[in-house]
């Protein structure tokens, strides 16, 4: 489904020496409705490679293929359409404060033009799905860290991805919290929905037993099927 190939992003410096090398000639596969985890320290490139992959910044070399479509050659009046096939989870949520749960993920459907029923419907099955039907009515400060969190989930699954990327998305939770979004995401991978994780949590990452890619100083240097935590 992916295919990452010699991806190279450099980073100009304002004074014009010393550019930032983000990404160095990484290249991987990978498969429609695998889990993966891209782990590294703060700096190694994960970040980057997200906003590559949503098509939020071009390469500086290379390519990336989603489905034999080079991402980065589409029109961008066409960039709507291939984020509708990625679902997008971060560690701050970015939900509306002033809006409902159900109305935060509903908006998502509004904006893409479903009819009320069409909303209803969805909504009240992705709401079953992150278990927060009891929790339709509330605004986002009456949720806890881990309801705010599978809220966002919910908001990212509501138009059926093909991928979800979820970019740290245990950062500002407890450990309970952490484990409780982790079993959803496994749960929505089990959906046949493929989940990239980018994340520095190494408990997480060692419970999952799913592939690992490890990024060091914009490289992969370690990539597993059945990964570990290793820098």
């Amino acid at each position: 489904m992916l295919l990452i190939q010699n991806i190279t992003k450099v980073y100009p410096s304002r004074t014009g020496n010393n550019p930032t090398i983000a990404l160095d000639d990484v290249s991987f596969t990978i498969k429609g409705k695998e889990f993966v985890s891209i782990v590294g320290k703060s700096g190694a490139g994960k970040t980057t490679l997200l906003k590559l992959l949503l098509a939020e910044e071009k390469p500086s070399k290379g390519q990336i293929l989603f489905d034999d479509l080079d991402i980065h050659k589409i029109k961008t009046s066409q960039l709507p359409k291939l984020r509708q096939r990625i679902g997008t989870v971060f560690q701050d949520y970015k939900l509306f404060p002033s809006k409902t749960t159900y109305e935060n993920v509903a908006y998502i459907m509004e904006a893409m033009g479903a009819s009320e029923d069409e909303i209803q419907r969805d909504v009240s099955q992705i709401l079953d799905i992150v278990g927060l039907t009891d929790r339709a009515d509330n605004f986002p400060d009456e949720l806890s860290g881990g309801e705010k969190q599978r809220a966002a989930i919910a908001r990212a699954l509501i138009h059926r991805p093909d991928i979800i990327l979820a970019d740290e998305p245990f950062g500002n939770l407890d450990p309970y919290h952490t484990f409780d979004i982790i079993r959803l995401l496994v749960k929505i991978y089990k959906l046949d929905t493929t989940v990239i994780l980018a994340t520095h949590d190494k408990e997480v990452i060692n419970s999952l037993g799913k592939r690992v890619i490890t990024l060091d100083q914009g490289k992969v240097v370690r990539d597993e099927e059945r990964g570990r935590f290793i820098l």
